[in-house]
């Protein structure tokens, strides 16, 4: 039983959605997002509240059933209020700067790198050693996020790396703290 596809969503103020065949459009302040709806799945909107109900009992539909119905709430978060993923670079010499809609980050290589945002993304720097990713989507905002977070992980000896905000990395203590016996 799919007990998170049997929740209710609550639309907040300014937020609409419609069914479109096998879609859901989801407006609000800070754009639009559009939700596929799996086979087996339909989208019901009864007033402020969007109800999920499925077609038959398959292991398959009860799956898809939660996943369409967090599709549509994260759609409904992200017209209302956005998401963001903050990350910070450790390391001597690690910076980033913005060139267009891309950010260029040395962090420990002989040559830079350069990410570009997935669609509907916005990259902005609170300092050279500071990355907030921004947008509606919060698949791409994660997935731009984790782009520029797999170019140098942190490591676990120093901490050095590009790591998120809230993150913590546990660190090792290395081979000479043990010492002689």
């Amino acid at each position: 039983m799919s007990r998170i596809g049997n929740k209710h969503i609550e639309l907040p103020a300014g937020v609409t959605v419609s069914v479109e065949g096998s879609t859901v459009k989801v407006s609000g302040p800070k754009g639009t997002v559009v939700v596929p709806v799996n086979k087996g799945i339909t989208v019901e909107v009864e007033g402020t509240t969007v109800v999920c109900k499925r077609a038959n009992e398959l292991k398959q539909t009860k799956q898809n059933h939660g996943t369409t119905r967090a599709n549509i709430h994260n759609a409904v978060i992200g017209v209302s209020q956005g998401y963001k993923k903050s990350l910070e670079m450790r390391g001597i010499g690690y910076k980033a700067q913005m060139q267009g809609t891309s950010v260029v980050l040395w962090a420990g290589y002989s040559h830079t790198i350069t990410i570009n945002p997935n669609e509907g993304v916005k990259i902005t720097l609170v300092s050279p050693t500071e990355i907030d990713v921004e947008g509606i989507d919060k698949q791409a905002v994660g997935q731009t996020a984790a782009r520029i977070r797999e170019v140098r992980p942190p490591e676990p000896y120093l901490g050095k790396g590009i790591r998120y905000k809230d993150e913590h990395v546990v660190t090792k203590e290395g081979k000479r703290a043990g010492g002689k016996k």
